[in-house]
């Protein structure tokens, strides 16, 4: 099955493969010829995918599933949450920044509770279920990792804010438990699962 998924972010790319399998053919933007930047100006995670898989869907005309993914820190009254790629200043999808920045405002806050918290929209060609716009059907699936923010980096493997998330029952962060263990527990797979159930 051919589907499209509105990213060119080759490790969020991998991970929905890996998490897919090989029923699936998961195309990348730049491999249906998308170039542009597409808007993510929504107040919510939902809004943001939506938005994106929505772009696709209008312009190209595949079948399009687009996710956002959010850090919740309960300190920091849900901080970054939507903004959680640009969270430091003048940045864009900087790891090192965004983690050095959300360390810092926690300073020694000892409750350091937090989610990853990850919606997809997908959006495809209208046969049955309630239309979503023209000709097409929108169905949304949601995927949460409860956890908390430790207070220095730890781990190699990940991206984002893995070197800092440790997993609730685990004494690893995501960036020390390695992608094997992180597809099979993380928010995005658990929203990928709801996605491929869907599918199949």
């Amino acid at each position: 099955m051919k589907i499209v998924f509105a990213t060119n972010n080759k490790n969020k790319l991998s991970e929905i493969r890996e998490i897919l399998g090989s029923g699936f053919e998961v195309m990348s933007l730049a491999e249906i010829g998308c170039h542009e930047d597409i808007p993510e100006t929504g107040d919510t995670l939902l809004d943001n995918a939506v938005q994106k898989a929505r772009y696709v869907f209008d312009k190209y005309g595949y079948d399009c599933f687009a996710d956002d993914t959010g850090l919740e820190v309960d300190a920091l009254d849900g901080e970054p949450g939507v903004h959680s790629a640009r969270y430091a200043e003048g940045t864009d999808h900087d790891s090192n920044a965004n983690m050095d920045k959300l360390l810092r405002k926690l300073g020694d806050e000892t409750h350091r509770s937090a989610r990853f918290r990850t919606v997809i929209a997908l959006l495809q060609k209208q046969q049955s279920g309630e239309s979503a716009g023209e000709g097409s059907v929108l169905h949304i699936f949601e995927g949460k990792v409860e956890g908390s923010i430790i207070k220095e980096k730890r781990g190699a493997e990940g991206f984002g804010y893995d070197p800092i998330f440790m997993p609730e029952g685990y004494d690893k962060t995501f960036a020390e438990l390695g992608l094997d263990v992180k597809n099979q527990i993380s928010h995005r797979a658990r929203a990928v699962k709801k996605l491929a159930d869907y599918l199949l």
